[in-house]
């Protein structure tokens, strides 16, 4: 028997696996690049397509430098190799003769909590933020200032007006998925409209995924008004030091890790504790690639990269598919996820990260590992109690449709997004609505170990006890010769899914 650790929150429950049991490894970390700045200064004057950024640039102009906030990979490092970056792109820019002060980074967090003091300190490097004599803008989604610049899908598209009153746009940021870099980083610039419609049934492929058809017509109607270039850094996969060194790459590690006799110990904590030494465990992030061109073009390239270096092919679908979620919120900043984030690493991150075929099959199960108690952090996650009806029965789409209208005109949540207290109110929407691609493809979702077993059914899940019971549903259900497998995160990677059924859209 294989014995397979998986986090449940800030607890770590070990789960004695089948001989048959499809144990799911990421590979390990790619080799990083030596010097990231000196990567990022070649990329930007030898683009993979359209003019570098000399060319671009406009001496004594002015630059907006978009970048996104570190949410994704999680889990995150201190020392995130975004930080360089930006300082470097800020440094070609002075190089090509527009000075710091008439430079402007413009932090396009979307819907998220808008970035306080010091989150924009965390953005680059200390010894830069002291010399840099530029302005930093934080996006506000609901500002009236928003300038329309076109239409799509029938969707008004909006952007942030330091995007089209200056005179070149440089994106900085990580190719992680459809829905995060390159021109979503524009996205997340725009409106709530917008960002609400921007879903993805695959978060690493563009053909299905109306995000990026959306952040790509925003580039092309940005384009003409503005020269615009891209950064996208392919990142590698965390590395951790200590304890958990090796995890999860390595077998070895992972059974060092399953049979530590500190794991009792480490349970006994307060869940407060836990979810802090978890947070704190030192990561090294580097970067394998950087590219820089069209926004769209040097991201697919970057995000193409990423998939094939942190990839794990699956061949065959799964009958049931256990996810662990760890104790930290897929938004920044890090915190105790409720029942709807906790949905979402599982299902809208986890089971979206596949190329080729859904990873389950239809019908099949996901089981979530995970307390799942109704905890909201106060005040950053006050709109999603939204979602918990008072009563005990699962809310209808047409209840869902009118709570969401009423939350996007409620003034007192919208000024709490304003002041950066809180999301804004249609972020618990946008991410319950990202979970559907998973639960049309799904049967039933499990939640072991859950607390909360009304939260549970109230979101259309299946309360157990524990992982070991899920288990054995899965196993009365499809068979005692179903096919389970464990997926061994975070970080959360990519599932190149080989089978030979043809793969039809839900």
């Amino acid at each position: 028997m294989t014995r397979v650790p998986l986090l449940a929150g800030s607890r770590l429950a070990v789960v004695e696996a089948g001989d048959d049991a499809v144990i799911l490894f990421p590979p390990p970390p790619a080799q990083g690049i030596a010097d990231i700045e000196a990567g990022v200064r070649d990329a930007l004057r030898f683009p993979l397509a359209g003019e570098p950024l000399e060319v671009l640039a406009t001496p004594g102009g002015r630059a907006t430098i978009v970048v996104e906030p570190p949410a994704l990979p999680l889990p995150g490092a201190a020392a995130d190799p975004r930080r360089l970056a930006i300082s470097a792109t800020c440094e070609e820019l002075v190089h090509a003769g527009v000075p710091t002060e008439r430079q402007t980074i413009l932090v396009a967090g979307g819907l998220a909590r808008r970035s306080g003091r010091h989150d924009l300190e965390a953005l680059v490097p200390p010894d830069f933020a002291r010399r840099f004599s530029g302005t930093v803008e934080v996006h506000d989604a609901t500002s009236s200032a928003l300038v329309e610049v076109g239409h799509s899908q029938g969707i008004r598209l909006a952007l942030h007006p330091t995007l089209v009153e200056t005179d070149l746009v440089v994106t900085v940021s990580a190719a992680e998925t459809v829905l995060h870099g390159g021109p979503a980083a524009l996205l997340r610039a725009g409106s709530p409209q917008a960002l609400r419609a921007a879903t993805a049934e695959s978060l690493l492929e563009t053909s299905a995924s109306a995000g990026w058809k959306l952040g790509l017509a925003l580039e092309q109607s940005l384009a003409p008004r503005t020269p615009l270039i891209g950064v996208s850094l392919s990142l590698t996969h965390p590395r951790m030091s200590g304890a958990f060194r090796g995890f999860p790459y390595e077998p070895q590690a992972v059974d060092r890790v399953s049979r530590s006799p500190l794991r009792p110990l480490f349970s006994l904590l307060p869940a407060r504790v836990r979810g802090r030494v978890l947070r704190s465990l030192p990561l090294e992030l580097s970067v394998a690639a950087v590219y820089a061109g069209p926004p769209s073009v040097a991201h697919a390239e970057a995000l193409l990269r990423g998939v094939e270096a942190r990839s794990t092919t699956l061949a065959g679908r799964l009958d049931a598919l256990c996810i662990g979620i760890p104790p930290a919120t897929p938004h920044l900043p890090r915190e105790r996820p409720n029942p709807i984030l906790a949905a979402y690493l599982g299902l809208a991150l986890a089971l979206r990260l596949w190329r080729d075929a859904f990873p389950v099959v239809e019908g099949g199960t996901a089981i979530l590992v995970h307390p799942f108690d109704r905890h909201f952090t106060h005040p950053t996650q006050q709109p999603y109690r939204l979602l918990f009806p008072s009563s005990r029965a699962r809310p209808s789409a047409e209840q869902l449709a009118e709570t969401e209208r009423a939350a996007a005109t409620d003034e007192r949540a919208l000024a709490a997004y304003r002041e950066g207290r809180t999301c804004h109110p249609l972020l618990p929407f946008s991410d319950w609505d990202a979970c559907r691609p998973a639960l049309t493809r799904l049967g039933d979702v499990f939640i072991a170990g859950c607390r909360d077993s009304a939260a549970a059914r109230q979101l259309g899940f299946v309360p157990t006890h524990g992982l070991g019971a899920a288990l054995e549903l899965v196993r009365g259900r499809a068979g005692r010769g179903a096919r389970i497998g464990f997926l061994l995160s975070p970080p959360y990677f990519p599932l190149k899914v080989s089978t030979g059924e043809p793969m039809v859209p839900p």
